[in-house]
């Protein structure tokens, strides 16, 4: 079969062997899968380190068709249902990422393999596309469920690539508002705009804190020694992952706000401490998503609470996965692109 390979920092469409299930799984023809900056993260570092991250079948944001189960096994689906699922194979090894182990080939392929019981049906009146955006969405709602927010509470999200874009559309179809959104992309604040954020700034121009704070009310003192019985609903979540935004972000929230870091920062990082001390700041660093907010993501979609097609800037074939990785590094027009093994539709 296809598949697109990540060999050392360089991805390409190669001929690979057909994978085969064993019992409890299933083998699947993918029809979409979306390329994530966890994807990108990964060919990066295995450009940097070739001889300690070996060649891997990359995508783990897909929905699939049910081709035939393992052997022994009749599945909990029949044959022919499209399906999705949190990016999980179970190995002799224990579970593997899928799409980010050598062990656990991901969905941009032809062909993969699924564990039966970890399975979601995607509704025939889905578009089926869609169901791949369940993956990128959880990560959101994860974010927002360990956020632990109030009513009154006013988000800001910094970052409107996708995984800041999915916080804001979990924020608004879990009823919280305004949501102040910050990118300098005007595609991406365009997006944001699009699925539901009440307040976008472009950051080159105009400080996101200000707007947001305003919103939120009047700062409370930072010193516990000064009383007061309020709580303060500034929430801020950081979505870009890149050394120095965190710094930044703590000298500018006022005091006692909530900072959840969803944005993945793999290089090292220089923050003050005394910063968050005098200013009592809580910091929340969240990952990934559990198996019932992947689900819940899904059924957002399926029932229309939350419209994922502003987050499709792109549907390719397989062959153009080169090409889609280099166009996503320049973050200027696309957010998610998805690639199709069987072509564009």
């Amino acid at each position: 079969m296809r598949a697109v390979v990540a060999r050392d920092g360089v991805v390409g469409v190669e001929v690979v062997d057909d994978p085969l299930p064993g019992p409890g799984q299933v083998l699947v023809e993918p029809l979409a899968c979306g390329i994530c900056g966890s994807d990108m993260h990964l060919v990066s570092t295995q450009a940097e380190m070739p001889d300690l991250v070996p060649p891997i079948i990359l995508g783990h944001e897909f929905v699939g068709r049910i081709l035939d189960n393992g052997p022994g096994g009749r599945g909990r689906f029949p044959v022919g249902s499209v399906v999705t699922s949190v990016p999980y194979l179970d190995t002799a090894d224990g579970p593997q990422l899928i799409g980010l182990s050598p062990l656990a080939s991901g969905g941009l392929s032809e062909q993969m393999v699924l564990q039966d019981r970890r399975l979601l049906p995607v509704p025939e009146a889905m578009i089926a596309d869609h169901a791949a955006l369940a993956e990128p969405l959880a990560v959101g709602a994860h974010a927002v469920a360990e956020a632990q927010m109030d009513t009154d509470d006013v988000a800001l999200v910094i970052g409107c690539g996708p995984v800041g874009l999915a916080v804001i559309a979990t924020l608004k179809a879990a009823g919280h508002g305004p949501v102040v959104a910050a990118d300098f992309s005007p595609s991406r604040r365009s997006v944001a705009e699009r699925i539901g954020a009440d307040v976008v700034v472009d950051p080159g121009h105009h400080s996101p804190y200000r707007r947001w704070t305003e919103l939120a009310g009047r700062e409370l003192p930072s010193s516990p020694l000064l009383e007061s019985d309020r709580r303060a609903h500034t929430v801020l979540f950081e979505c870009v992952g890149l050394p120095g935004i965190l710094a930044e972000v703590m000298n500018s929230v006022h005091a006692h706000t909530r900072i959840v870091v969803v944005g993945v920062c793999t290089e090292p990082d220089t923050v003050t401490p005394m910063i968050a001390n005098v200013k009592e700041l809580s910091l929340r660093f969240v990952f990934a998503y559990r198996p019932e907010e992947f689900a819940r993501a899904l059924d957002w979609i399926a029932d229309g609470t939350i419209d994922v097609a502003p987050f499709i800037t792109g549907v390719r074939t397989l062959e153009d996965a080169a090409k889609s990785f280099t166009d996503l590094r320049a973050r200027e027009r696309h957010c998610k692109i998805l690639l199709k093994p069987g072509g564009e539709g």
